[in-house]
């Protein structure tokens, strides 16, 4: 009941997976500082403030929810998918509450990827969808591992040649 469903459900049997990934894992880099500093910060508390139970429970129940609210970041990130089809770039977002946010490739009119210097190092940068005037479901997907690679493959998908229809074999000269 509450396990993720897998992105893959929501590719239709008319469609081909073509990438499939998880975000880098730079974008949990800041909750695992964050849960570090306020456990190590919690035990010191607790082993320097004076001894009694009510203080002793505060600094355990506090480094239990850094924990639960740290493990809950990280399965955040363990269960979103990006997954690109042959006609669509999905998201797929949450293990409690699920959201797929979705674009079509045949609305796709640009497409712009972003690195910082942080993301050059690590490996990672920003994907900038855009679609003809609208606001679509799914416009920027950060952290996106091998940022190159996925921009080659998406823009291959959405502005590469069309595959050879029976009416381009027509209409080319004949070779003697």
């Amino acid at each position: 009941m509450l396990a993720p469903r897998e992105a893959d459900e929501y590719v239709l049997p008319t469609e081909r997976r073509v990438i499939r990934l998880r975000q880098h894992w730079a974008v949990v880099v800041k909750d695992v500082f964050e849960a570090a500093v306020l456990v190590t910060l919690l035990v010191v508390a607790a082993e320097y403030l004076p001894h009694n139970v009510v203080l002793s429970n505060l600094t355990f129940y506090g480094a239990l929810f850094v924990v639960l609210r740290f493990s809950y970041q990280i399965g955040l990130w363990w269960a979103e998918r990006i997954v690109v089809t042959d006609k669509r770039i999905m998201l797929s977002q949450g293990f409690i509450t699920s959201r797929i946010g979705m674009m079509p490739l045949s609305k796709v009119t640009d497409l712009t990827y972003e690195r910082s210097v942080t993301g050059r190092a690590l490996g990672y940068g920003t994907l900038v969808i855009e679609s003809a005037g609208q606001i679509q479901a799914l416009n920027r997907i950060s952290y996106v591992p091998q940022p190159e690679e996925f921009y080659r493959a998406v823009s291959e998908l959405v502005f590469g040649e069309k595959r050879q229809t029976r009416s381009n074999l027509l209409s080319r000269p004949k070779r003697r």
